[in-house]
């Protein structure tokens, strides 16, 4: 029987390589393929916070091998998010034009080899080259995950489909600490990078035959280049400036001319956004429904959540704490995580909508770092602040998350999804930023204190965004299709 859709036919040569294969039929007309689809997503959901929480376990270990600083040390991780910054939003564009499953496939080849690389790396530089090309993987993965949820899952599925994803997100976040700390202080730092790859091996085969091809598309759009250098320019200008005044091996001048060149990148960002005809960020779509305070919250979360993550591992590093122990300690924030972004429907009372949530979510975070700011750094005394911080961002993020991505049109989903992600690359980056100024600046236990104190600072922020009471349109937290694309956490 002919084939009259011409995405069915198979191209020949070099075509093959921007050809979306359909699944098979005995996997696409099961009633459970959606599951299968989901279930392959959630590998990228998976190795994407496996991997944002592994790394900074290897910070001792990597300023030890390198004899580096760490403000040149928390590169590995800046680079990292920097390019996801820089990438998510044209890679979501790219992706709504071109096929989500394509660029999720390739992502998912880069980011592996790219993981094998930097477990390899001679040097300290080389080793952030090869994060860079990892974050490009990544961008790919990340940029498509949500659309590929949401396409793949029928209506009445979705709250199942987007609690599977958080569900992958949060084993990856909550197993990155215990793994990284097991991997550095038995085989190495290497093999943290090492484990990417047989994950990202079984994933590749798995969604060349699981994935759905993507039967809607948008008009190719030219990619907003300019746009894209003013606004890596920007944030690495900033983060650069941030590591000058943190101890990286730079005159102190160097600091200012830095954050001028942020400021002034930054300006003529925005300005080429409001001109352009193709704008990498839609500022009229900014300004409607309350999507600017919704990511800018969901920023000081993401600060929040990553934060401890470097600086826990440092503080129990100067008392003489292994990387093994670190990490089963600092599990308990994740582990928080998790169980909040997986169970909270069934705990919260159902008429609770997105900014109740968000507001109790963003109390608790107040609470928690408050807690860690007047408590000492002990072994005994984290694990309970650190489950609560962990509890209240998994009540806080997808709340707040739905409301962005419900004030977004379905169409622009790739798009919108990229947009979230690239506040969570954002404000993870200043999250390892501001913890290794804070400690550069306020040697010692004194430093400890005022980290934790500037992360509760950025807590408060987040609970300003959501402060003023909801209105009729903030919608009940429940599903609503293809816009409830926000769970990714």
């Amino acid at each position: 029987m002919a084939i009259s859709d011409p995405d069915l036919r198979r191209p020949r040569g070099w075509a093959l390589l921007t050809w979306e294969r359909p699944r098979p039929d005995l996997i696409r007309t099961r009633p459970w393929a959606w599951r299968l689809a989901v279930a392959t997503v959630c590998f990228g959901a998976f190795m994407g916070q496996l991997d944002a929480s592994i790394v900074t376990l290897t910070y001792q270990a990597l300023r030890g091998q390198f004899h580096t600083p760490l403000a040149a040390v928390q590169w590995v991780s800046l680079a990292y998010m920097l390019a996801l910054v820089a990438l998510l939003i044209p890679v979501g564009r790219l992706s709504d034009a071109h096929g989500r499953k394509l660029m999720y496939l390739y992502g998912f080849a880069l980011f592996t080899a790219a993981s094998a690389a930097c477990g390899l790396a001679p040097t300290l530089t080389l080793l952030i080259v090869f994060r860079v090309l990892q974050a490009a993987g990544a961008a790919m993965l990340q940029a498509n995950s949500v659309a590929l949820v949401t396409t793949s899952a029928p209506p009445n599925k979705m709250r199942t489909a987007l609690g599977m994803q958080a569900a992958g997100q949060a084993i990856g976040l909550a197993l990155g600490p215990t793994i990284g700390g097991a991997l550095v202080d038995t085989i190495g730092w290497r093999w943290v990078f090492g484990i990417n790859v047989p994950v990202g091996i079984i994933a590749l085969i798995a969604g060349h035959y699981l994935l759905p091809r993507t039967r809607q598309r948008s008009t190719t759009n030219r990619v907003d280049l300019p746009g894209i250098l003013l606004l890596a320019t920007s944030t690495t200008a900033l983060l650069l400036g941030l590591s000058v005044a943190s101890g990286l091996g730079l005159p102190q001048w160097a600091t200012a001319v830095l954050l001028t060149l942020a400021v002034t990148a930054g300006w003529a960002f925005v300005r080429r956004q409001a001109r352009t005809t193709n704008p990498l960020v839609d500022l009229a779509l900014l300004r409607s429904g309350g999507i600017s305070p919704g990511l800018f919250g969901g920023l000081c979360a993401y600060l929040v959540l990553f934060g401890p993550l470097v600086l826990v591992p440092i503080g129990l590093a100067r008392q003489g704490v292994g990387a093994l122990t670190s990490g089963l300690i600092l599990t308990a924030l994740p582990v928080g995580f998790a169980v909040a972004a997986t169970l909270a429907d069934r705990v919260l009372p159902p008429g609770w909508g997105n900014r109740a949530r968000s507001r109790t979510g963003a109390l608790g975070c107040v609470l928690a770092l408050g807690l860690m700011a007047l408590l000492p750094l002990r072994e005994a005394l984290l694990p309970a602040p650190l489950v609560l911080l962990g509890l209240s961002l998994g009540v806080f993020l997808p709340a707040n998350n739905t409301a962005v991505m419900r004030a977004i049109p379905t169409a622009a989903s790739g798009t919108g999804g990229g947009m979230v992600n690239m506040t969570r690359g954002l404000g993870t980056a200043l999250g390892v930023a501001a913890v290794t100024l804070t400690l550069h600046l306020a040697p010692g236990t004194a430093g400890l204190t005022a980290a934790f104190a500037v992360l509760a600072a950025f807590a408060l922020l987040a609970l300003a965004t959501v402060a003023r009471p909801a209105s009729p349109e903030s919608g009940s937290g429940g599903s609503s299709g293809g816009a409830d694309a926000s769970f990714e956490l």
